[in-house]
């Protein structure tokens, strides 16, 4: 009988030297990212994974954009992924279980604290300098229909369904109607973002919900200095642009005594190549209420800004 023949190969050596994670990690410094995170220990060894692994499990999940059930076979299955967040090639990996309740004990302000290391070190090295910085809201859809909602809403004796009575029917209360014109409406919240000019990179991010204006939610994500290149959505906001010092480069409406043509064609086209930072972003929201969906934007936003930064340095 032939003897089998036995080779020890590690996790390292199965990921190519070219691998997108690798790449990441020459760029950033993720034990910093995950440093940023501040957890009790005791919660966090009850998981059995330590911090930093379920950090860098929470950050490749939405990297990926993968459900919990997903991300669970995935960090599996998967061994460039088991590398990337320090499991080994045999070595047990985190549960849908374990993914959900690390993700609830980290909470949005931690997030948010994930979002601004990162921002903090493309900073370092160059980019999101915010002079130049494009403002804009898209959709993020809670429902497709509310026909459900509506006969609730007259069975409970109401004569029609607006924001005011969808509290009271709504799975989530923090869900409104938007309208982005007088024929195109949705139901759920709405995303402000802004991005850096120069490298196309996102550097604030707020979800409200989706019945605040344009202008009302520019106050969110307006940058601290520079100019805030806007569309005529933001008509509104000028005089809070002024008040915080940053330059309104803001398309006019047609009806404005101030409108020039040629200047917001020119603002029309600066505008045009940032246009496409929603386009392949999931406007369906994972979760209910503003909080856990701005949490889940901030991590997003980061996974947007590692494909950014891949993009503009050389492998």
């Amino acid at each position: 009988m032939k003897a089998e023949q036995v080779e020890m190969v590690s996790v390292e050596q199965l990921v190519p030297e070219k691998h997108t994670y690798r790449r990441l990690k020459m760029l950033l410094d993720f034990d910093r990212i995950a440093k940023s995170v501040k957890l009790p220990l005791k919660e966090v060894g009850a998981t059995g994974f330590g911090r930093t692994r379920l950090i860098m499990c929470l950050i490749l999940q939405f990297m990926e954009d993968l459900s919990d059930r997903e991300f669970e076979r995935f960090i599996a299955e998967n061994t460039a992924g088991k590398w990337f967040c320090g499991f080994g090639l045999l070595e047990k990996t985190p549960d849908l279980t374990t993914i959900c309740k690390f993700r609830g004990m980290v909470g949005t302000k931690q997030m948010s604290q994930i979002f601004a290391e990162v921002k903090r070190q493309l900073q370092g090295v160059g980019y999101c300098a915010e002079v130049f910085t494009f403002i804009d809201a898209t959709a993020l859809v809670s429902k497709l229909s509310l026909w459900e909602e509506r006969d609730k809403a007259i069975t409970a004796g109401y004569e029609k369904l607006n924001n005011e009575v969808l509290p009271e029917v709504s799975a989530d209360p923090e869900a409104k109607i938007g309208a982005k014109s007088n024929k195109k409406f949705w139901h759920g919240f709405k995303k402000h973002v802004a991005v850096d000019m120069q490298s196309g990179m996102i550097t604030r991010v707020a979800v409200t919900p989706a019945n605040i204006t344009d202008a009302d939610g520019a106050k969110h994500v307006m940058p601290r200095s520079g100019a805030a290149c806007t569309d005529k959505g933001y008509v509104g906001a000028i005089s809070e642009m002024l008040r915080r010092g940053v330059h309104p480069m803001v398309i006019k409406r047609n009806n404005m005594k101030d409108k020039n043509r040629d200047l917001d064609r020119w603002i029309s086209g600066l505008r045009a190549p940032f246009e496409a930072t929603f386009s392949k972003q999931n406007k369906r929201v994972r979760y209910k209420g503003t909080v856990k969906n701005q949490g889940a934007e901030f991590l997003y936003a980061v996974a947007f800004n590692f494909r950014r930064l891949l993009a503009l340095v050389p492998a």
